[in-house]
């Protein structure tokens, strides 16, 4: 299985409602095929080195990570994400 973790920095002048709704969006993609488990959430900590949003998703191979990062339903997620952020970060490992 691999992991991926991806953190969210948005940028100063978006709001709570459309965070809010960038993670909707981002936990409906748990429908798409390979993934095994997708949490997303807001940082409650908001230490100085926090991210704002964070997503784990679990897949069941590389071959579902690289089939997902070009689905037509994470395609526009991911747009929409960047339009938002100033940073996103992201690991993979296997677990």
């Amino acid at each position: 299985m691999l992991l991926h973790l991806v953190s969210f920095k948005y940028q100063t002048h978006v709001d709570a409602d459309t965070r809010a709704q960038h993670r909707q969006r981002l936990a409906a993609l748990k429908s798409i095929d390979g993934v095994i488990d997708l949490k997303v959430g807001g940082d409650v900590v908001h230490s100085p080195r926090s991210f704002d949003t964070g997503l784990s998703v679990t897949f069941r191979d590389r071959r579902a990570l690289d089939a997902y990062q070009k689905h037509d339903q994470h395609v526009p997620v991911a747009q929409f994400g960047v339009g938002l952020c100033e940073q996103i970060v992201a690991v993979d490992f296997e677990i």
